[in-house]
């Protein structure tokens, strides 16, 4: 990716921090039903198939090159499931060539995967993250809502590797009771691959998904489960800011995080703004209201840029230092609009 001269447009929010990350969302709609997402006794099966209520592919360019006028150096692609999006190759070629943009990634259930990994490296992608939440095929497929086949996840992660990505990284979400006992399995599997399991605490996303703390496992519980097993040493992150907290085994068999929202918030340092399929900007994860963007994308990436820099100027989030305070928002946005 080609590099960029300095900006003008560079803002800090009301607490000092900068815009860095963009996660965009490309598509509403999802193929599984996850429970801690987008739970199908909350969310109909049509949800998010109306094409014309996302942006365009002229849309988001625009949409990205402002972004990278403000700072955004890294662009994460979500969903729903972002592979649902018709053409997507075709939308990750043209946000390859943007100058300045230095990283590229997508999030993905990867039960799609296997007839899309080539085009997508070929495109330009460069890094994958996959949601999974269970090896145990009952399990998995009660978990997606009974949507899901973990047999097509790990053909994704075939085609994947054969394409060329790797590292991989996936994404357990981990709660009490229902799926914590599978951890030390996702850490067995992947040790040694090159690939790198990261833990993720059950988050208080939206609304709808009946968030229970007590099915909260603190990822100094899980990891001390781990460790008792496979010894583990901290890692120092590798660039401010990062979510996860690396640690590796001591044995030289690669490395797992911890995102650790709920016990162990990170709000102070968090630089990323996340954009949903129909052009609305959410500058918090649990943010109440969003930004529509849409209209100002009239502006050209230029007009847009100052628009953008207008509002992460005026940025206060710290939902995760503030949880269960007063101060705290309501209504949040649900995560599958955001991409988690």
């Amino acid at each position: 990716m080609n590099a960029i001269s300095p900006l003008p447009l560079l803002p800090r929010d009301a607490l000092g921090r900068p815009l860095h990350d963009l996660r965009l969302s490309v598509i509403e709609a999802c193929n599984f039903r996850c429970g801690y997402c987008m739970p199908a006794d909350r969310v109909p099966d049509d949800y998010g198939l109306d094409a014309a209520a996302r942006l365009s592919f002229d849309e988001i360019e625009t949409l990205v090159r402002g972004f990278v006028r403000v700072g955004v150096r890294k662009l994460r692609i979500t969903g729903g499931e972002p592979l649902l999006r018709r053409g997507l190759p075709a939308l990750i070629a043209r946000l390859a060539e943007i100058p300045g943009l230095e990283d590229l990634a997508l999030t993905t259930n990867g039960s799609l995967l296997a007839r899309h990994a080539r085009a997508l490296r070929a495109a330009g992608l460069r890094r994958l993250t996959i949601s999974l939440d269970a090896l145990d095929p009952a399990l998995f497929r009660q978990l997606s809502g009974g949507r899901g086949e973990v047999a097509e996840v790990f053909a994704g992660i075939a085609a994947a590797e054969d394409a060329g990505f790797g590292p991989i990284k996936f994404n357990c979400v981990v709660q009490r009771g229902i799926n914590d006992h599978e951890a030390p399995a996702l850490a067995a599997h992947f040790r040694g691959s090159g690939h790198v399991v990261r833990f993720i605490e059950y988050m208080d996303v939206g609304t709808c998904n009946g968030w229970d703390r007590s099915r909260v496992v603190p990822s100094a519980e899980l990891r001390g489960r781990i460790h008792a097993r496979w010894p583990l040493r901290c890692l120092p992150p590798r660039y401010p800011g990062e979510v996860a907290e690396r640690h590796a085994y001591v044995d030289g068999a690669g490395e797992l995080g911890f995102v650790s929202s709920v016990t162990a918030p990170f709000c102070g340092g968090c630089h990323r703004a996340r954009v949903a399929a129909d052009g609305t900007l959410y500058t918090c994860l649990f943010a109440a209201a969003g930004a529509p963007l849409r209209p100002r994308l009239r502006l050209g990436e230029a007009g847009l840029a100052e628009h953008l820099a207008r509002l992460w100027a005026r940025r206060a989030d710290r939902y995760s230092e503030q949880r269960g305070s007063t101060r705290a928002p309501g209504r949040r946005v649900e995560m599958f609009l955001v991409g988690g």
